[in-house]
């Protein structure tokens, strides 16, 4: 079979998006895979603080010095303590690219809070870190792309991955830090998608142990019942002792697995594509943005190779190093971990407070 293969970014892009589907509702045509297909049977809409409901006709209205429709709110001051709406959208729908941009320092990226819900649940399904669900750990902004995330040398942030809902997409924004932040924002989106009651609808949730209990696995993904699908997770490594940290193994417990998991990786840098130690090297579907003064920011993403449960899932990583042999260890671990599952779905796991989510975080050298 020959295969004509054009850019080598936008034949992964196509790639990635189109197994994704798998998982999810297929979407008739694909948007990416078919950009000429003119009879969609879709609406284009954006939210930002410059069209803060996405309506038709209702972009740029606010006046700056300038005049009206001039650049008049393009970002607003956001402060400690405040909660505001990024959308509130009714459906069908599929969000597809959402953008952010604001202060970078690594406190602010961890103490501000995205939290998502979809289709009329009170709680959450997302709930993470500004910084984490962009694509860093330990609030450390490094200029890298993925099939994930695009992120841009002064945190210019992308989230890639399609969003699907039926009825609601409500996303707010709270700030827990301790300094304000300008926010800029964009979410970009499509109304009158076909979605089957039973679409995966994304959950993202954050945990972090400081540090990791001895001879207990970190828990990437607690276990979920129901059907679902782990998309991956943006992992977040501070060594906390000498020697090789990442013998530890990736082991996902799928439908019915108890003592032993039907997948069982072989380290924690095999894991994530890459082999005899961690090398800040980042891939489209795997690799490490960041490896310097004993902090880690490494990611892997099963798009083109999924792991679906039909009734439970859990997947969970060892902290075992090396020295002459292997050892039990404890590091300063954390997680942001994407997966699709249907709606109603159960809360997410007790998200931590803010001052354990910036404890002992990224710190830049003094100028």
């Amino acid at each position: 079979m020959k295969i004509n293969h054009q850019s080598s970014l936008g034949f992964l892009v196509s790639l990635g998006l189109s197994l994704l589907s798998n998982g999810l509702a297929a979407q008739i045509p694909d948007v990416v895979q078919q950009p000429y297909v003119l009879n969609a049977g879709l609406e284009s809409r954006s939210i930002s603080f410059e069209n803060p409901t996405g309506g038709r006709g209702e972009g740029g209205k606010a006046a700056s010095n300038l005049g009206a429709g001039r650049k008049g709110a393009p970002a607003r001051d956001i402060k400690p303590g405040e909660t505001v709406t990024l959308c509130d959208m009714a459906g069908p729908g599929t969000i597809r690219h959402l953008w952010i941009t604001m202060n970078h320092d690594p406190e602010t990226l961890r103490a501000c809070v995205i939290r998502g819900y979809w289709d009329g649940q009170t709680h959450p399904s997302i709930e993470c870190p500004v910084g984490d669900f962009m694509g860093m750990a330990h609030g450390k902004v490094m200029a890298y792309q993925s099939a994930v995330h695009s992120v841009g040398p002064s945190a210019g942030m992308n989230f890639w991955l399609p969003m699907p809902f039926i009825k609601r997409a409500r996303f707010t924004f709270t700030h827990e830090g301790s300094k304000g932040t300008p926010l800029f924002y964009q979410i970009d989106y499509t109304l009158r998608d076909q979605h089957a009651k039973d679409t995966g609808r994304m959950h993202v949730m954050f945990r972090r142990e400081n540090p990791t209990v001895l001879k207990q696995d970190f828990e990437l993904l607690p276990r979920r019942t129901g059907k679902g699908r782990f998309v991956g997770s943006i992992i977040g490594i501070r060594s906390l002792g000498e020697h090789w940290w990442g013998e530890g193994e990736v082991k996902a417990y799928l439908d019915g697995d108890q003592e032993y998991p039907t997948i069982c990786g072989t380290g924690s840098e095999d894991y994530v594509g890459l082999s005899w130690g961690i090398q800040q090297t980042p891939y489209f579907y795997n690799g490490c943005s960041l490896n310097q003064k004993g902090f880690v920011s490494m990611y892997r993403w099963h798009l083109p190779d999924p792991i679906f449960w039909q009734k439970a899932g859990r997947v969970t990583i060892q902290q075992i190093g090396y020295n002459q042999g292997l050892f039990e260890r404890q590091d300063d671990w954390s997680c942001a971990t994407f997966w699709y599952e249907p709606v109603p779905s159960a809360p997410l796991p007790a998200f931590p407070g803010v001052k354990a989510r910036t404890a002992n975080l990224w710190m830049e050298p003094a100028k």
